[in-house]
């Protein structure tokens, strides 16, 4: 079955940080573009980074310096690592994987390539 399962994510005060992990399977993510995107209630779908086969990485402006996406193509798991965290990452973040090449600020929607089930990220001020 091909699928993204996450964990990771929850609760912390402004300022601690928190791992996301993202595991596929029933496929390698080698020929893939892994995207991390966050989505709060009432406000569009925000791309936050994203990695491919080479490890080149892209972040949303506001996660440059404290967020960063890695790879375990030996485990097939992909992590975002968030770290300084603040009230405005509140969101439910979700891991996608598309086909191919990334596409810097590319945002791919819902049921468009393989998603993750989503997990809850709370930052408390």
């Amino acid at each position: 079955q091909v699928r993204l399962v996450q964990s990771g994510g929850g609760s912390v005060q402004s300022g601690g940080s928190l791992r996301l992990s993202c595991t596929a399977s029933g496929f390698t993510f080698r020929a893939y573009c892994m995207y991390w995107i966050r989505q709060v209630p009432g406000k569009e779908r925000e791309g936050v980074a994203s990695i491919d086969n080479n490890d080149k990485t892209t972040y949303v402006d506001s996660a440059k310096g404290r967020f960063t996406t890695s790879q375990d193509n030996a485990k097939n798991v992909f992590y975002l690592q968030m770290n300084s965290l603040k009230s405005d990452d509140t969101a439910m973040y979700y891991c996608a994987a598309l086909h191919g090449q990334c596409t810097e600020g590319y945002v791919p929607p819902p049921g468009f390539g393989i998603w993750g089930q989503g997990t809850q990220v709370t930052v408390s001020s």
